[in-house]
Parts: structure tokens; C-alpha cells; sequence
């Protein structure tokens, strides 16, 4: 009978380790709960060990009654094939900041591009040298030496320091991600909007994509796109005007940093 009260002891205290997150290694994908009210997307209560470790999604400062409206739009970018660039031209143009989280392929392929980003006062953000998945590095020492990696390779070619935000590739992570990215002096940041705009063989229209964006937008609002996006790339100025109209003005991450 002892054993049996032992095993179900054990049982529990296992349960409720696993649902505190002390156990969640496994890989999770990033996503939130939208809604059609233009307010801030609800987290996931299953979700809620991200904020344990500093990681951002929103900037709950400027939340839904917040009578100042601000915006931060982030790119993840690992190449260019010409939208980049047309991005970087229609930002220059409407005098807005953005932030880049870049791989290591177009910052040794395209330095002068990454260096204009600096140049433009845009963020230039950590999203791994290789787009590895980074729930499966076993150890803090793989994980230290990817994002260093990509860390030591920005500074070489551009000779500046990469701003210490981290973006997991495709949104995967767990705890251990997290906890070894804080560790490191990082903030993760995800996003609470992303479309379906990084496929280039099956663009979305733009007045459609225009306005998925539009009728997604919150105060405090960290989108991502995809700056190799061809839709995207039509649709920048429109966007940035029309949000401008609205009240909004875009910051960069270190705006939420702190």
C-alpha cells in the first residue's frame, strides 16, 4: 500500500512539474490568439513561462488603452534576391526604423546591404549563423557557439556590435532555449503578427495581404515579415503611410529592450 502511495506521489509531483515547465524541452511552435478588436493577442496560459525569461511578443507598455500608439516591425532575413534592398528605400524615404534579424549567409554575401541597415539606424538582431533549430542543440556550449558564431562574423564584416536580441528559427523553442539565450545576455522576441508572406513561389495578393496586416493591427504590436517577400516589398509604403494616418510610429526593439 506504501508503494502504491509512493508511486502516485511521484506521479503528481511529476504532473505538476511538467505543467510548471521545469520538464518542457520539447520543441514548442510559437503562435498567440488573435481577435478581430484591433487589441493585443492573448498568450496561451500554457505559454506564459516565456515571460520567466525576459522574452517579449508585445510591448505590453503601449497596451490597448495606451492613448500613445507605437509599432515595431522586424524582418527575419537570411538572403536578398532585390526586396531587401526596396524595403531599406521605402524606409529610408518615410524616415522609419526597423529591426533585422539576420543569418550569417547575407551578412558574408551582402555586407553593404547589412551595413546600410546600421548605417539607416535599423536594428541588427541574432537569428542563429545557420537557421539551425535550436530546441535540438544539446548543451549551453553548442547553443553559445552558434549565436557567437553569428555574433563574431557581423562584427568582422561590418565592424560593429550585433544589438542583443535573439529570434529562434521558425518560432521553435522551449525552456532550455529561452533560459540559455537570457544566460547569454539576450532578449527573445517573437511576435504577435506574422502572415503567410515567406514563400516566394505563392505570394499572397497585396490589397489582400494589405489588408490581413491592417486588420490585425494593436498598439504595441510586434510584426514580423519577411523582407524577401515580393508582396511585401509593393506593399511597404502603403503600409507605413496608412499606419502613420492612423497614429502610429514605429521604434525599434530597443524601444521594448530596455
Amino acid at each position: 500500500m506504501k508503494k502504491i502511495i509512493l508511486l502516485l506521489v511521484l506521479v503528481l509531483l511529476a504532473f505538476s512539474f511538467a505543467k510548471s515547465g521545469a520538464f518542457a524541452e520539447d520543441s514548442i511552435g510559437w503562435y498567440t490568439v488573435r481577435n478581430t478588436e484591433h487589441k493585443q493577442p492573448r498568450l496561451d496560459s500554457s505559454l506564459a513561462f516565456i515571460e520567466k525569461y525576459g522574452a517579449v511578443y508585445v510591448d505590453r507598455a503601449h497596451g490597448d488603452n495606451n492613448e500613445e500608439k507605437v509599432i515595431y516591425l522586424t524582418f527575419d532575413v537570411g538572403y536578398e534576391n532585390g526586396n531587401v534592398e526596396k524595403i531599406l528605400d521605402v524606409m529610408k524615404e518615410e524616415g522609419v526604423q526597423s529591426s533585422f534579424f539576420v543569418l550569417g549567409n547575407i551578412v558574408v554575401k551582402n555586407t553593404e546591404l547589412v551595413k546600410r541597415m546600421v548605417k539607416e539606424g535599423h536594428l541588427v538582431c541574432n537569428h542563429t549563423y545557420h537557421h539551425t533549430d535550436m530546441t535540438t542543440v544539446s548543451s549551453y556550449e553548442k547553443f553559445s557557439e552558434e549565436l557567437k558564431l553569428m555574433e563574431n562574423v557581423f562584427k568582422e564584416k561590418t565592424g560593429s556590435e550585433m544589438a542583443k536580441f535573439f529570434r529562434p528559427p521558425e518560432g521553435k523553442f522551449n525552456e532550455k532555449t529561452l533560459r540559455y539565450a537570457n544566460d547569454l545576455g539576450y532578449k527573445t522576441v517573437f511576435w504577435s503578427f506574422a502572415y503567410e508572406d515567406w514563400d516566394n513561389n505563392k505570394q499572397m495578393p497585396c490589397g489582400k495581404a494589405l489588408e490581413k496586416i491592417r486588420s490585425n493591427i494593436h498598439n504595441g504590436a510586434i510584426l514580423l515579415l519577411h523582407p524577401t517577400s515580393s508582396t511585401n516589398a509593393e506593399i511597404m509604403k502603403e503600409l507605413i503611410i496608412s499606419l502613420k494616418n492612423d497614429g502610429y510610429r514605429f521604434a525599434t526593439l530597443e524601444e521594448i529592450g530596455g
